[in-house]
């Protein structure tokens, strides 16, 4: 059942993430992937900087944040190849 869970946590912090930094969102299967990776990489983000979350809220932020550091990272290496 957490599983599930952390699906819909994805989708959501993925949407969130598209909205604030691109304007719009990436689609539901993208959302769910840049989520998921996003929960990964702002797990990773929050244990290196001491931060510990717990809960549903606390899944959420922690996935947005570390899906808006992924579309920050990866705009910025596209932004560097459309230059060229």
């Amino acid at each position: 059942m957490m599983f599930i869970w952390y699906i819909l946590i994805g989708i959501v912090a993925g949407f969130i993430a598209g909205k604030l930094v691109r304007g719009g969102g990436l689609g539901l299967f993208l959302n769910l992937i840049v989520g998921i990776i996003g929960g990964v990489l702002g797990g990773w983000l929050f244990g290196v900087m001491g931060i510990w979350t717990t809960g549903i809220i606390g899944s959420l932020i922690t996935a947005t944040v570390g899906a808006i550091v992924l579309l920050a990272v990866v705009s910025l290496f596209s932004n560097k190849k459309s230059k060229r």
